[in-house]
């Protein structure tokens, strides 16, 4: 009895989905080396999908990590190195109460503070963000959708660099950080 159960159990779990599997995955290229990213369409659909239609569109080619906070995220995708914002689709829905939780090495969508709001520019969680979970900090959260499965330690010489102000922005990387190309993997 106990090895049919045991059987039948280890059917179950072989014919179960896992992100590992499925989950599509991207190189980001960046001046200080590469980072490759899992995505999770089952779990965040219309998130994973706008990253995708970006990175498609070469949108994060010539882009910059323009904001850089050591202790809590590195954020990209949506500026040149001249602080030129580039040109975005339509916000997309968030998608933050989808079980995935801002842990180190996780990507998430960026946005303002109305909750629909996300469209090009990411962050790498670069410590475990709990306040940044749905409901926190806000209400809503912030939509992981993805997460980082090699090139940690490129994200930790990003979050390490020297910052300052550019202008209006704050904790901006004072050598600038280039995303050179995302691309999907093959």
């Amino acid at each position: 009895m106990l090895g049919t159960l045991s059987m039948t159990l280890g059917l179950m779990l072989a014919q179960m989905p896992s992100h590992a599997e499925e989950a599509p995955k991207l190189k980001i290229a960046t001046s200080q080396g590469d980072i490759m990213v899992e995505v999770y369409p089952d779990k965040a659909p219309k998130t994973v999908a706008n990253f995708l239609q970006y990175v498609k569109d070469k949108h994060y080619n010539g882009t910059i990590f323009h904001r850089v906070m050591d202790g809590f995220m590195v954020q990209g995708g949506g500026f040149t190195s001249d602080m030129n914002q580039k040109a975005t689709r339509d916000p997309i829905p968030l998608e933050a109460k989808n079980g995935l939780k801002n842990d180190r090495g996780t990507i998430a969508m960026a946005r303002t503070n109305n909750p629909n709001s996300a469209t090009a520019q990411f962050f790498i969680n670069v410590v475990d963000n709990a306040a940044l979970n749905a409901p926190s900090p806000d209400g809503y959260g912030y939509a992981v959708f993805g997460k980082v499965v090699s090139g940690m330690e490129t994200i930790d010489k990003i979050r390490t660099t020297a910052t300052g102000n550019k202008g209006m922005f704050q904790n901006v990387p004072v050598t600038p950080i280039l995303i050179n190309s995302a691309t999907l993997a093959k």
